[in-house]
Parts: C-alpha cells; structure tokens; sequence
C-alpha cells in the first residue's frame, strides 16, 4: 500500500511539472506571437505613410503636368483699372489693351503696376502674378536686424536726434503725425567723407526700428541701358 501511494504521488507531482511547462510554453509563443503582431503593424504603418507621401506627389505631378498641357497665357503689367470688369493693360512689345477681368479675380486685388497673366485666345486676365525680382536685386546684401546701436555711433549727437525725429518717430509713433496733420518724411539723405559713420548710423537706425537693413552700392545701379536702373530701384523697394 506504501508503495502504491508514493508511485501515485510521483505521477501527480508528474502531471503538474508536465502542466506549468506546457502553460509556460504557451506563455512564451503568446509573447512571440504579439511580438510579430507588433512589428506587423509597425510595417503596415511605415508603408501606408510611404503610400500616403506617394500620393501626394502623384496629385503634384498631375496638376503640373495639367499646367503644362495649358495653353500658356501672355504676361502684362496693369497700368489702371477702367471699371469693375475692365482693367487696361499693357503687354511687351503689343501695346495696351482693355481686357475683361475673370469672374475669379477681385477687382480690389488688381492695382496698377501689378503683373498679371491673359488667357492668349480672348486676353481676358485670369490671374494675378507675383511681382518680378531682378536676380541682380536679389543678390544684394540683406541683414534683417543689424545688431548696431547708436551708442557705437560717436561725436554725431545732433545728426543722430534729426534722424530719429525723421525716421525713428515717424515708424514707432506714426500717430503724432496725424494726429498734427502732417506728411511724414520720405527719409534722409546723408553725405560725408568715408569713415564718418554713415553705413553704421543706417545699421543703427535699421536696429533700433526693427527693420531689415539692404547694403546697395551707387555702381550697382549704373546699368548699360537707359531706365534700368531705376526699374532696379523700383524692384529694391518692392523687395524691401
């Protein structure tokens, strides 16, 4: 009887080793298998972005190549709007024409000088251009917030109180001229031997008005022809 239950015994304690390695194998595949769910969807993730990307630039592709089978449209520049539906026009080298404006473009948003594009068949204006930058323009030295002050600036205190009653005041506190009803200043226009401190005093100026700061040589704008350097001076402005 001793050794019927000892063997008995043997054979659960048997049955129950046998039952925590099979729980713990399933344990373990269950983990696996999660595992592989995990990177699964991290992969079915990655590609619908890299689906979603190529999309993107398919819709691009299809609207430039829909740009490019258009028939291309004459560039002229606005010299007045005649009503609310007419606007003259001028077109290089044709001349000036009074064209129909599309039922899209606000009236408001063609002011004179701006470029527009015309349909070539009927001429109507059918869209608003940005304005045209001369590379030469472009290239010029920009500095968005010099980092001068006046304090750097010595022996010129009475230059530097004339410029900031015509520039300074007038940009930080445009309201007293109104409010006395006169015109604010143009700008200022100053001269003397090199090495005066003029080039600081405009860096200065340009800091303490939070303004950009555009370096531009007399040479650069002597141009071979006649009118381009005042275009040039036309595009520096618009630029600035």
């Amino acid at each position: 009887m001793v050794e019927l239950k000892i063997e008995k015994d043997q054979m659960d304690v048997d049955d129950a080793s046998k039952g925590e390695g099979l729980k713990q194998y399933y344990i373990t595949k269950i983990e696996e298998l999660q595992l592989i769910v995990t990177e699964k969807t991290q992969n079915l993730r990655r590609l619908q972005a890299q689906r979603n990307e190529l999309n993107a630039k398919v819709r691009m592709l299809r609207e430039e190549l829909q740009l490019l089978q258009e028939q291309g449209s004459y560039v002229g520049e606005v010299v007045k709007p005649m009503d609310k539906k007419k606007v003259l026009v001028k077109v290089h080298p044709e001349g000036k024409f009074v064209v129909d404006i599309d039922k899209n473009i606000d009236i408001n948003d063609v002011t004179p000088n701006s470029r527009v594009a015309l349909r070539n068949d009927s001429y109507t204006l059918h869209k608003i251009l940005p304005n045209k930058v001369d590379p030469l323009v472009s290239l010029m030295m920009v500095e968005k917030v010099p980092d001068s002050t006046y304090e750097m600036v010595g022996g010129l205190d009475k230059q530097i109180k004339e410029i900031k009653e015509v520039i300074e005041l007038p940009v930080k506190h445009p309201e007293l001229f109104e409010a006395l009803g006169i015109a604010q200043p143009k700008g200022v226009l100053l001269y003397g031997p090199p090495g005066t401190g003029k080039t600081l005093l405009a860096r200065a100026v340009a800091h303490h008005t939070d303004c950009t700061f555009i370096r531009v040589s007399g040479s650069e704008l002597v141009q071979k022809f006649i009118g381009e350097g005042s275009r040039m001076v036309r595009e520096l402005f618009v630029m600035a």
